[in-house]
């Protein structure tokens, strides 16, 4: 029994974390993006600026974060309203207020802004009576596109693993039954 507890924490261990979805961490970053592309450098990012505002995103995690500061005290603008034009393409931004960035997680536009190269875009922000438009070109490199593709598949690979290591478990664990009923008799 002891050894069937140790394979599974061994299985416990040598599983990657992985945060839900939308899960933030203390600096604002993005949990559930793939660690690869934080780690390597690749996150597609846009920054841009006006008199008024100072805007950075990142597309990464399934969204595009954006995040708005006031260009001169570098104080964060929470709780305005945020759009963003691609092309033909428009998407409104939903406002986390636990960690005061701006969301875009419209399917179809960020599947035209994974596709590898510059991408221009076109933000619209208002708060208060305050609004202004800001133009950013968001650079998607070709191994960020590659990555974006596969989180799926890099997450799940873990349950192929449990039968390998299940299997030989419980079978250990049957045979040791067997010699404890042998000693007994």
């Amino acid at each position: 029994m002891k050894l069937f507890i140790s394979l599974l924490l061994a299985l416990a261990v040598a599983m990657p974390a992985h945060a839900a979805p939308g899960a933030h961490g203390p600096n604002g970053e993005h949990l559930d993006g793939p660690a690869a592309a934080t780690a390597s450098g690749s996150v597609p990012r846009v920054e841009t600026f006006t008199e008024l505002f100072e805007l950075v995103g990142q597309l990464s995690g399934g969204e595009l974060s954006v995040m708005i500061d006031r260009y001169e005290t570098n104080e964060p603008v929470l709780g305005g309203t945020l759009e963003v034009e691609y092309k033909n393409l428009k998407a409104r931004a939903r406002f986390h207020a636990d960690v005061g960035d701006y969301a875009i997680d419209d399917e179809k536009f960020l599947k035209a802004l994974s596709v590898p190269g510059k991408h221009a875009l076109l933000f619209t922000f208002t708060v208060g009576g305050e609004s202004d438009l800001l133009e950013g070109t968001l650079d998607v490199p070709v191994a960020a596109a590659h990555e974006h593709g596969h989180e799926q598949d890099r997450r799940w690979w873990w349950l192929g693993a449990l039968p390998v290591i299940a299997i030989p478990a419980a079978l250990m664990v049957r045979a040791r039954r067997r010699g404890t009923k042998e000693v007994q008799a």
